[in-house]
């Protein structure tokens, strides 16, 4: 596990001082190592988190008469299978790294070696021979990997602050991307907030060659298959069996390795399943809220309890504001979740332990764990027979209600319900993704900045919505793990976690699991009204009741109240008159509208508000200063 960067050109050899800054940016992915190639037209560097042969897998890696090197950022989980097959081919090894098998692979498959690959991974491969420069990232997006087109050459890197700190953009906003962020909180790959660096999509590829870029895929989720008749209790059986050998693939470490332990129904099965097939008590970490609204602890000593992990928990209440900076720092790419906070706090809490985490993300995409499906299925039938005049009629009634705190929240899911159910049927899922709406932006969006992304919106739903599909619920699922799943979750846990030096393992994420997911019947996953049936059912009997009988809770902060109360000042200074206008994006009187409501309790605007800091605070950080400097790396251990 590390980061990567680089330069490649059109034969001028990069300046080294260059890669050097570049890698120096994410020193904090990487804190054990640093690594270099430069030769004609490329320049290559890492910075190296030592988890597998921590004495001999420094990178870069070449096959043997050096015209492939390699530097990569991941873990290939199925290395060994694939070293085996290669020396049985006659390749030998100098190193026991998994990275050391990429370029042997390459020589023997050529780009086709990519199907091969079972892990978490971004890699840049240089080809001499063919003075060609390969990106790749894995199958769904858990490592980054960004790059831009500038100058005759092709700038890459982990994060999007490698490219910054080398004028490798200029800096130039994207109002595609600036609209996706503030409507989704994220943005859909390949777009970005600059307009000229790109994110390079889950399971795709470039190639860079003679000046020229050329774009490709290598993988796409296969299809569901409704004609699968296997039983409820083969299912049942393919799931276990899957899942365990998921999590035994991803316990291979040579350093200390953990699992974040929420207290939900995906990271209890993931911890019940550690303890069960590694024979030794897992260290787990759990992290609580001074405000019992937010705690889930009672659920993760539940699990910790009856498997006797060695656990770690700490209940957070830390001065949230001051990390604002730190957080800033680490989403180049911003992000307008809230959760960046606490995923944040329990990687730091972690990594004073371990130096691998595995987690529970994407259970809910894969097997319908989110609310919003329950809800879809509700509207369906209530746009069916209930005419469409009464259902505006309630949703303005609604909007009447002098409603207590205590009742708002209720209201406005009540009214994110209806305002979903008026939509087409197409439309209805992404309403749940939406966090500003069209009517919003003519409120805050200046002319020619709405003009400008007309059309946008309609088109990221376009590409994620599989209309094709003949089971709806099942392309709700590929949307949410497409999108979401990619574009916000394993982005924020990939940027919150390395920046501590924490490599965060997702087993549900495993090419097998993958396989077996997309092809299920959703019948299995949603039945007889239960969410995640065949994941719950599959593994009931290694969890305690009250896992199992549980709802689904986010993890998440009380946003909303600091914005109107301890940080009401930050957002007046950031969000001022004078910052809206010179960006020249937004309307002043619409924004000032905006947090007037939310102070007054009129409407709970936080994400949108927070959304905004995000960008002007991230702007003043990368954008407006002329040049980067490293940051000091903290040492968590």
């Amino acid at each position: 596990m590390c980061g990567i960067a680089g330069i490649a050109t059109d034969g001028v050899i990069p300046e080294r001082a260059q890669i050097e800054l570049m890698c120096d940016m994410i020193e904090y992915r990487g804190p054990d190592d640093d690594g270099y190639y430069l030769g004609q037209g490329i320049g290559l560097g890492m910075r190296r988190l030592a988890i597998i042969d921590v004495a001999h897998g420094q990178q870069p890696m070449s096959n043997h008469d050096g015209t492939v090197q390699v530097v990569f950022n991941g873990e290939i989980y199925n290395y060994r299978k694939l070293r085996n097959d290669l020396a049985k081919k006659g390749y030998t090894f100098r190193t026991n790294s998994d990275t050391e098998i990429l370029p042997h692979l390459y020589d023997e498959f050529g780009l086709d070696f990519l199907e091969l690959l079972n892990g978490i991974f971004a890699i840049a491969l240089w080809d001499e021979a063919k003075k060609r420069l390969l990106l790749a990232r894995d199958r769904v997006g858990i490592k980054p990997l960004y790059f831009s087109e500038r100058s005759g050459k092709l700038f890459f890197g982990s994060e999007v602050k490698c490219i910054l700190a080398v004028n490798g953009s200029d800096r130039a906003i994207d109002p595609i991307g600036l609209d996706q962020y503030l409507t989704f909180e994220y943005t859909a790959s390949p777009a970005t907030l600059l307009t000229d660096v790109r994110k390079l999509e889950p399971g795709g590829w470039v190639l860079w060659q003679a000046g020229s870029l050329r774009k490709g895929s290598y993988w796409s989720p296969p299809s569901m298959d409704d004609t699968e008749s296997r039983s409820e209790e083969e299912w049942l059986e393919s799931v276990r069996e899957t899942f365990e050998a998921s999590v035994g693939r991803q316990l291979v470490s040579d350093v200390p390795l953990g699992t974040f332990l929420s207290g939900g129904i995906d990271s209890s099965i993931l911890v019940a399943t550690v303890a069960r097939i590694s024979g030794s008590a897992p260290k787990t970490f759990s992290v609580g809220f001074k405000d019992q609204s937010y705690d889930e602890l009672s659920f993760a000593r539940a699990i910790a309890s009856r498997y006797e992990t060695e656990h770690y928990e700490e209940i957070l209440d830390p001065d949230y504001r001051s990390l604002v900076p730190d957080i800033i720092w680490h989403l180049d790419q911003p992000i307008g979740d809230f959760s960046v906070f606490p995923t944040l706090l329990v990687s730091q809490m972690a990594r004073k332990h371990v130096t691998v985490a595995l987690g529970g993300d994407g259970g809910d995409e894969l097997f319908a764990g989110y609310d919003s499906y329950l809800a879809d299925k509700l509207a369906t039938r209530f746009t069916d027979w209930l005419p469409e005049s009464i259902i505006g009629s309630a949703d303005r009634l609604l909007s009447r209600f002098g409603l207590s705190q205590q009742k708002r929240g209720l209201r406005n899911s009540l009214r994110r319900f209806l305002e979903g159910a008026r939509q087409s049927r197409d439309w209805q899922h992404m309403r749940w993704m939406v966090f500003l709406s069209s009517v919003q932006k003519t409120g805050i969006y200046e002319s020619d900045f709405l003009e400008s992304t007309v059309g946008n919106i309609p088109a990221v739903i376009d590409r994620y919505l599989d209309r094709t599909a003949t089971d709806r619920l099942q392309s709700q699922m590929n949307c949410d793990a497409r999108f979401y799943l990619c574009e916000n979750i394993l982005t924020k846990v990939d940027l919150m976690s390395m920046s501590t030096a924490l490599e965060a393992r997702v087993p549900y994420l495993d090419n097998e699991m993958l396989d077996l997911a997309y092809r299920m019947p959703s019948k299995w996953k949603y039945r007889h009204g239960t969410r995640k049936y065949i994941l719950k059912e599959a593994f009931k009997q290694y969890l305690p009741p009250e896992i199992f009988n549980r709802g689904k809770e986010g993890f998440s902060i009380p946003m909303k109240t600091w914005l109107a109360s301890d940080w009401r000042d930050l957002v007046h200074d950031v969000l001022s008159e004078s910052s809206l206008r010179a960006d020249g994006h937004f309307r002043p009187a619409g924004i000032r509208m905006l947090i007037d409501e939310h102070e007054k309790g009129v409407a709970n605007h936080s994400h949108v508000i927070w959304g905004l800091l995000v960008y002007f605070l991230w702007k003043q950080t990368f954008v407006v200063p002329t040049s980067l400097e490293p940051r000091p790396v903290r040492t968590w251990n």
